[in-house]
């Protein structure tokens, strides 16, 4: 349904726009099922919080790891479900678990906020910027900045995640990091059928040069 309704008004584009050439209205019509398709998913995201009765918390949730999904990337999903699912886990899900998890000790608690520190440093080395094939990220000096702003905001938002007293504010910045980093991931790219449109580029760019 959605997709129709992209494709209608990418035609009407065209009609009323002759200069938009196939691929800028390839363009254009990625963004439509981006913007248009973000509407169904926020209501049953809703939806499912407020059953669940996490939806304040849940809303904190994607607000506190936004910064560090603009700038490490991840996987999107190519189905409109699938992407209603995995956003479901990673926001309302954390939201739910963050009530409840209650730490033993803080010598647990550190050593695990240490392991999903080291974790995430390796993957944001070999991985981030996550970008996709529709949307890759080609400029090197991009990359480079937003490498280095994931660093800085993964370590700032674990750090910030082991000081604050909240105890669920807490584990919704622990969680949140280590599902986000979990997104970027070689296995998670595989397992969503995902290519890395970098890693894309260069490939395409490497055989150009042997013919």
């Amino acid at each position: 349904m959605i997709e129709k309704i992209c494709n209608a008004l990418t035609k009407r584009i065209r009609k009323e726009m002759p200069e938009v050439d196939d691929e800028r209205a390839e363009v254009i019509n990625y963004g439509l099922q981006l913007v248009i398709g973000e509407i169904p998913k926020t209501i049953i995201l809703i939806i499912i919080a407020w059953l669940l009765g996490v939806l304040k918390l849940t809303i904190l949730a994607v607000l506190l790891i936004l910064p560090y999904r603009t700038v490490s990337g991840g996987v999107h999903l190519r189905t409109h479900i699938g992407c209603i699912v995995a956003t479901t886990i990673m926001y309302t899900g954390n939201a739910f678990l963050s009530q409840y998890l209650v730490w033993n000790g803080n010598l647990i608690k550190y050593i695990t906020v240490l392991l999903i520190w080291a974790f995430s440093m390796v993957m944001i080395k070999k991985y981030a910027p996550a970008d996709t094939q529709d949307v890759p990220i080609l400029r090197k000096k991009e990359r480079k900045i937003k490498q280095i702003f994931s660093y800085i905001i993964m370590t700032t938002t674990l750090v910030i995640g082991l000081i604050i007293k909240n105890n669920t504010i807490s584990n919704l910045l622990i969680i949140g990091t280590l599902l986000q980093t979990i997104t970027i991931t070689k296995l998670m790219y595989k397992l969503t059928k995902n290519k890395y449109g970098y890693l894309e580029y260069i490939k395409a760019e490497n055989i150009k040069a042997t013919n």
